[in-house]
């Protein structure tokens, strides 16, 4: 049995997410403990965070800003970002990058501000 697995990012699905077009690697595995995700913003992301998930964002094409709880942290090619559970977060600008997420991709693990609104959060914008 190999202990590695290797893809072909251009081979994968691509979706659409809440910040633009998506594709996921390693996401789909019952032992992987993180996935990878390629993924092209959007002219306007939706707002969101996760309860359990920390994901590490890598520049590669494009510059703009990260939107962090309501702070506006410039990116570039390059530059990496960890955005920790609970963070609200988006992308402002044209870019690709890399997601890792922590522990993988999970579609239960997404929160917008009208669900922090519901459990009686105050909303970051």
């Amino acid at each position: 049995m190999k202990r590695y697995e290797a893809i072909e990012f251009g081979n994968l699905p691509v979706s659409e997410c809440c910040c633009g077009t998506v594709e996921r690697a390693f996401a789909e595995h019952d032992g992987s403990p993180s996935s990878v995700h390629l993924l092209a913003l959007s002219d306007e992301p939706t707002c969101h965070y996760h309860k359990k998930t920390t994901e590490i964002y890598v520049i590669l094409e494009g510059e703009g800003h990260l939107e962090l709880d309501g702070e506006l942290v410039p990116v570039r090619p390059l530059s990496a970002v960890m955005i920790k559970p609970g963070c609200r977060h988006r992308g402002i600008g044209k870019m690709k990058l890399l997601n890792i997420s922590v522990p993988k991709f999970d579609p239960e693990d997404f929160f917008y501000e009208e669900d922090a609104a519901i459990a009686g959060e105050a909303p970051v914008h």
